[in-house]
């Protein structure tokens, strides 16, 4: 019995390790402890670049990523794990007061100083916060779709954002058990 199942284990292949089909082994990766450097609040992993490191801050996008090193003439190539202590003073020092054109700033014309500014970080969470309680409180068309929970721009909500709101669509309704021929009533006006 022993003899006919090894049999069939090596007819169809059955039981062999990965080294009988040609494969390698599986070897277990090493463990790389990558370093974190902390800027603004956020960490961004040391083996990034400068470049795409800074886009990691919540309110700096790409463009305002490779503004910054243009500005500061800093190599966008290098990595954030080689930057010196000086360099992320700096950096930390220019996000926070960025000397940028004024269309690459995220609020321009604030609605109560009326100075252009850049906001990062929970800045930005609270401003945009104010920004939707305020609209509800004057209640503007933008603030009215905010407090129904519904999209804000523009966008159809026939086939999308049904996860905030209950489903629609069409309802099967329940099939009535058959009737049978005895309990159908006459029909009116038939022959006599």
């Amino acid at each position: 019995m022993a003899e006919e199942k090894e049999q069939k284990q090596k007819k169809f292949g059955f039981g062999k390790k990965p080294e009988d089909k040609g494969r390698k082994p599986l070897e277990k990766k090493e463990l790389q402890f990558e370093s974190l450097i902390r800027i603004l609040g956020t960490d961004i992993p040391g083996n990034a670049t400068l470049y795409s490191g800074l886009t990691k801050i919540k309110g700096i996008s790409w463009t305002i990523s490779n503004a910054i090193c243009h500005m500061l003439k800093m190599d966008k190539n290098k990595k954030v794990s080689t930057l010196s202590e000086q360099e992320f003073e700096k950096i930390s020092s220019f996000i926070k007061n960025p000397q940028l054109p004024e269309w690459l700033l995220n609020r321009k014309k604030d609605y109560v100083t009326g100075a252009s500014k850049h906001l990062v970080t929970t800045d930005l969470d609270m401003q945009r916060e104010f920004d939707v309680r305020k609209m509800k409180k004057i209640k503007s068309y933008k603030g009215w779709r905010h407090a129904i929970n519904q999209p804000v721009r523009g966008q159809r909500t026939r086939s999308h954002f049904r996860s905030r709101g209950g489903a629609v669509g069409v309802m099967k309704s329940k099939q009535a058990p058959a009737k049978s021929d005895k309990a159908k009533p006459a029909a009116k006006g038939g022959k006599k």
